[in-house]
């Protein structure tokens, strides 16, 4: 009897044929850079096709004057699923990439006070919550994390596989997750159930931002994302996330696959209605399959006629609802912040308020929150001797009709708001300390990166855009056409699109088998 391929739900024999078979993937980012593991590692012949330099997309790197800087994300939550991916290769991932586990998951600072150091540990975490904001919240946050394990032990399993249809909402484990969902309510009113001071809530629930959303509309399975946190860690990859993005080239490349940079794609070919490869300025190129890890709305408008894809027409994802978007610095400056943690969260003291500013996107928010990564702390090597490398991000609106547009008095007004935060953030006296700086807003992430609207976090969480909601990561429209990337199901975020590429490739590779 066949053995089942490791990783994946094909068997050893199946999996023998898909040697030699053709796959196109558009974009190195993560999930891309995941399905060219998988897909190269069981033997197909797969090229990637991507227009910029390097690989890595939102998750690459810039590099000037010694200063390293991750572009995008920062930090390694749950990464039990990128180690499985380099284990179903066959590959030791301790070998290949550094993670360490950060002792101070980030420092919390409220406007008005107090500032917060939070910790996996929870004998800390429940000390700094008694002692600066609230002993009856900390008495309840072992039965937080008491219900929330449960949710997550019950409803992680469910986000390993498709939704292909509604059918899928009856499966007996997705009926039996409901009640822990409370699929109507939000994180912060989940959140109320357990903690008194709106400050404790935020503090367990400022991770939707990591979604691109307010807590205060975020649907409150997402209350996860915080345990996740409490119960885990966060970790820095040592060099920057792009250091792992290299590795999973280069495991990649040693599997046959070919990287093809500077090489957009114009549109995918299709034959019969089905995908069939990808033009680029050379021509037609056959593939059996093509991956498509390129921004979701973007890519579909870009490189599929509107009436191949009647499911996401352009009226479809005009209408859909989108992240925010955000305002980033990437400072190099020539001293060092020892005496600040490695992720600093700056909270507005009128954080619901600023938040529906940025909802709203007609104008900046009036005193925003920050997030600012001082990852020198931990790692020296991505900044000059006795220099620092400060990562600053503000949630904006993303780009839409009759939003705020970003010329350049609105970068210059958004760059001197974000330097009088930092000031008040307790990053004191950085404008003349400040040797490079780069600064990117929802505009150059829209025509840089290939962002549609801007929008970072990709399409919105909402209950009406998850699940089956969300593009499949089997292209419902064109057969052959598989999705990798934050715009499919799971979602956005670094260990969801991991998932991601390994349900998109794992149905790819069946396909192939039975083909």
């Amino acid at each position: 009897m066949a053995t089942l391929f490791p990783g994946s739900r094909i068997s050893s024999d199946q999996a023998a044929s898909l040697t030699g078979r053709r796959v196109a993937i558009i974009g190195a980012g993560p999930g891309g850079l995941a399905a060219a593991m998988k897909l190269g590692h069981a033997g197909a012949q797969v090229t990637v096709y991507e227009r910029h330099a390097q690989a890595g997309g939102r998750s690459g790197r810039i590099r000037a004057q010694g200063y390293t800087f991750d572009i995008g994300p920062t930090f390694f939550l749950y990464p039990e699923i990128l180690q499985d991916i380099f284990r179903d290769c066959g590959l030791d991932f301790e070998r290949n990439i550094t993670l360490r586990k950060l002792a101070t998951c980030y420092q919390l600072v409220y406007e008005n006070g107090p500032t917060l150091d939070i910790s996996s540990n929870l004998t800390r975490m429940k000390q700094e919550i008694a002692t600066k904001i609230s002993p009856a919240d900390a008495a309840n946050i072992d039965a937080w994390l008491r219900d929330n394990r449960e949710k997550f032990d019950v409803f992680a399993p469910i986000l390993k596989r498709p939704f292909n249809s509604w059918r899928d909402l009856l499966r007996p484990d997705m009926l039996h997750t409901l009640p822990m969902m409370r699929p109507f309510r939000t994180v912060d009113q989940d959140l109320a159930r357990y903690f008194h001071d709106p400050r404790t809530r935020l503090a367990f629930s400022f991770q939707s931002k990591y979604l691109g959303m307010s807590p205060y509309q975020c649907p409150s399975l997402f209350t996860i994302l915080s345990y996740m946190e409490h119960e885990f860690g966060i970790f820095h990859a040592v060099g920057g996330t792009a250091t792992v993005m290299d590795r999973m080239q280069e495991a990649a490349e040693n599997f046959g696959v070919v990287f093809r940079f500077s090489t957009p794609v114009q549109h995918i070919h299709l034959e019969q209605g089905k995908a069939a490869g990808v033009v680029t300025d050379y021509g037609i190129e056959p593939a059996d399959a093509v991956v498509m890890n390129a921004d979701f709305a973007h890519g579909m408008r870009q490189l599929v006629a509107n009436d191949a894809r009647p499911s996401w027409s352009d009226i479809k994802i005009a209408n859909s609802r989108y992240s925010c978007s955000t305002f980033m610095m990437y400072l190099g400056v020539d001293r060092a912040f020892s005496d600040h943690a490695h992720h600093t969260i700056f909270l507005s003291d009128d954080y619901d308020h600023n938040f529906a500013r940025v909802d709203a996107g007609r104008a900046l928010p009036s005193r925003p929150s920050l997030y600012v990564q001082n990852a020198c702390v931990t790692d020296p090597s991505l900044a000059p001797q006795g220099c620092s490398t400060l990562y600053v991000l503000m949630p904006v609106a993303n780009l839409h009709e009759n939003g705020l547009q970003w010329r350049a008095e609105t970068q210059e007004q958004a760059r001197g708001m974000a330097y009088r935060r930092l000031e008040e953030a307790g990053f004191t006296g950085i404008p003349e300390h400040v040797r490079f700086e780069k600064i990117m807003t929802p505009q150059h992430w829209k025509t840089e990166h290939d962002v549609h609207r801007g929008a970072v976090f990709n399409l919105s969480h909402d209950l009406g855009q998850m699940l089956n909601r969300r593009p499949h990561n089997r292209f419902n429209d064109i057969p052959n056409l598989y999705i990798v990337g934050g715009g499919t199901h799971p979602g956005s975020g670094l260990p969801v699109i991991f998932e991601g590429a390994r349900i998109s490739t794992d149905l790819l590779m069946e396909d192939l088998a039975h083909a």
